[in-house]
């Protein structure tokens, strides 16, 4: 990301939605946006680490409550929440670290959380597990500010491998459910 290009880009915004960008309080608000747009869009050049596993085996690994932060790429307005995340190992397990570092890889990016719960269920799946589960709750004020005013929260699912048959994913659902505010 080229960061001059925002500072510029944002003082030109400051401008068109009738504020003066020399302003005391807006002074620095063009550098401030280029900061964040590179720590909240850092997504695009992150790694996973996925390739990083230890020899072990278990019937399921569920890890609860993973926030994240994205933005909507069709009003660039934040949308957050947590993703559960689900998989039945072939020998190898994943740090829990890593599975954070998935969420924050596609998290940090313009995206919508379908988009987001599939590419997270699709880069774990490619790692050679047996079956993915990932489950998304999520509020996003692009709804809650502007058009239909509302703050429903939006669940998003994405299930591979084993957990696409459908006593596994009953299954499964019941193990994340039990200590989770999911819906699904």
């Amino acid at each position: 990301m080229d960061e001059e290009r925002v500072k510029k880009l944002v003082r030109e915004l400051i401008i068109e939605v009738g504020e003066d960008p020399t302003r005391e309080g807006l002074r620095e608000t063009p550098r401030r946006i280029a900061d964040m747009y590179g720590e909240i869009f850092a997504g695009y050049d992150s790694d996973s680490e996925l390739s990083v596993q230890f020899s072990e085996d278990s019937d399921t690994v569920i890890a609860r409550d993973i926030e994240f932060y994205s933005m909507c790429e069709h009003h660039m307005l934040p949308f957050f929440g947590r993703i559960h995340i689900a998989y039945s190992p072939d020998g190898r397990v994943f740090g829990i670290s890593k599975l954070v570092r998935l969420v924050e890889k596609y998290s940090k990016r313009l995206q919508i959380q379908e988009r987001l719960t599939r590419n997270i269920a699709d880069e774990l799946y490619s790692k050679g597990v047996k079956g993915v589960a990932v489950i998304a709750d999520a509020e996003h004020l692009c709804m809650k500010m502007r058009g239909v005013r509302n703050g429903a929260t939006l669940s998003s699912s994405a299930f591979r491998g084993l957990y696409e048959n459908k006593e596994e994913k009953e299954g499964v659902l019941a193990l994340i459910r039990r200590q989770s505010g999911s819906y699904l």
